[in-house]
């Protein structure tokens, strides 16, 4: 008969060593998939530095920051419709057209920048309003009726011009001659630094960044914002107005996008009927790069700065190491399926 010592069997309770090594596995891939986007920013801040040490100097980074500022402005737009499970593609011909709206109404209607200002930033808000008319109220599936958006702005803002950018001395198609100019007051929202180093746009970026922050992460609209993209049905029967969480929800991305807009403008001080050409793409990779920040799978405003930022140091890291212009598209791809392998892929092994 074969005998079986006893201090080879497990002791009642004990845990097998195995179990403590899996453990201590799952924890530190949770902590890297929690950390990965900073930690391969901080990684490639120091490559790029020991590349070319010019890229670590203040006057770069702030450059990145205020090239990055309108993306992450915008993002933080389509972060809080997909909160509420929608998608606003009109995003970035919002942000062109409010382009066009402000050069329009300085240089052909004269306005100073507090005219201007408030009137761009309403306009936003109107489109937001039609968007959600639209999708809340005629039930038109977001998409579709953010797409149609898209392409009705992006008609729209070519016909007052006759397809020509707006700047001092130009001729409409009624012959009139625009004889205004950039108010100057407006121009400083583009190009004039705080304390000489901090741009306008970046401190405007950071709060926006903070105002949606508290709104989405600290308050009960915010809380019903997610329950609604993630079971409006419950919501409804919970008491809250879906219907008004939805409205808010395009409200705020047209008002932001209008707030890029007025951001290019004061940098460029001109109406470019081109501006805008690729806001929407970036806007959407830095909020799908925010649902890998701490792991979160989610929208959330501060991921989508961060995936903005994210980009915008890899671009900006590449141009000063003379990488093609033709590769950004690609490497910025790569960026986003990684990001998104990361978190939904990757993601369901360690939380076996």
């Amino acid at each position: 008969m074969t005998t079986i010592d006893d201090e080879a069997l497990p002791k009642p309770g004990a845990a097998p060593e195995s179990q403590g090594l899996d453990n201590r596995t799952l924890a530190i891939g949770r902590f890297l998939r929690a950390g990965a986007v900073f930690i391969l920013l901080g990684l490639m801040i120091i490559g790029f530095t020991v590349a070319e040490p010019a890229f670590i100097n203040i006057g770069n980074l702030m450059s990145i920051l205020q090239a990055v500022s309108v993306v992450a402005i915008l993002g933080a737009g389509i972060t809080v419709t997909l909160a509420v499970g929608g998608f606003d593609l009109s995003i970035g011909a919002v942000a062109a057209s409010s382009v066009m709206a402000a050069s329009y109404a300085m240089i052909v209607w004269h306005f100073d920048a507090f005219a201007t200002v408030p009137l761009v930033l309403a306009f936003g808000a109107a489109i937001g309003l039609v968007n959600a008319f639209l999708i809340v109220r005629l039930r038109v599936p977001d998409l579709l009726a953010t797409l149609a958006m898209m392409f009705l702005l992006s008609g729209l803002q070519l016909i007052p011009t006759a397809g020509r950018s707006i700047s001092s001395g130009l001729v409409l198609p009624d012959g009139f001659k625009a004889t205004g100019a950039y108010d100057p007051a407006f121009l400083l929202i583009g190009r004039y630094s705080l304390f000489a180093t901090l741009p306008v746009s970046v401190v405007l970026m950071a709060v926006v960044a903070i105002v949606l922050f508290v709104l989405t992460e600290r308050t009960r609209i915010g809380r019903l914002l997610f329950s609604t993209g993630g079971n409006e049905v419950a919501t409804r029967l919970a008491g809250a107005s879906t219907t008004r969480l939805k409205t808010l929800a395009y409200v705020i991305s047209g008002t932001l996008a209008a707030l890029g807009g007025i951001v290019i403008a004061a940098r460029v001080g001109r109406g470019d009927v081109s501006s805008g050409g690729s806001l929407l793409m970036d806007s959407v990779a830095a909020a799908l790069i925010g649902f890998a920040v701490l792991n979160l799978r989610r929208p959330n405003v501060l991921g989508t700065v961060a995936g903005a930022v994210f980009v915008g140091v890899l671009l900006n890291g590449l141009t000063m190491l003379n990488a093609p212009y033709y590769t950004q598209d690609f490497v910025k791809g790569a960026v986003l399926v990684g990001a998104l392998a990361l978190t939904y892929g990757l993601g369901r092994n360690v939380d076996r």
